[in-house]
């Protein structure tokens, strides 16, 4: 996860949503958001 750019760590937050894929994926994508403090850029659901 560290290797994506913050803007890809975005889309793909937004893909797995849009896919419905598992909510753990969902998770890990949420917690690398967070960490990189880029969560007033996503509507994260947690």
């Amino acid at each position: 996860m560290r290797k994506l750019s913050d803007e890809l760590l975005i889309e793909s937050y937004y893909k797995a949503r849009e896919l419905n894929l598992s909510q753990d994926f969902i998770s890990l994508i949420e917690t690398e958001i967070h960490r990189r403090s880029l969560s007033k850029k996503v509507k994260v659901s947690v």
